[in-house]
């Protein structure tokens, strides 16, 4: 069974804490970069991963 970080998705645009997901420890450095719905904003927004 893979380790996996649990994550926070932030919105770029209102930059509220809406999401949180799992993300797999033998990944990239990068940071999560997800188009998900925003229930603040009411559309679809960019959302990215805070430490």
């Amino acid at each position: 069974m893979a380790k996996e970080d649990k994550v926070i998705l932030t919105c770029t645009v209102c930059l509220s804490r809406n999401y949180t997901t799992h993300r797999n420890k033998k990944s990239s450095n990068e940071r999560l970069e997800l188009k998900k719905f925003c229930k603040k904003c009411g559309e679809h927004t960019l959302h990215k991963e805070t430490k």
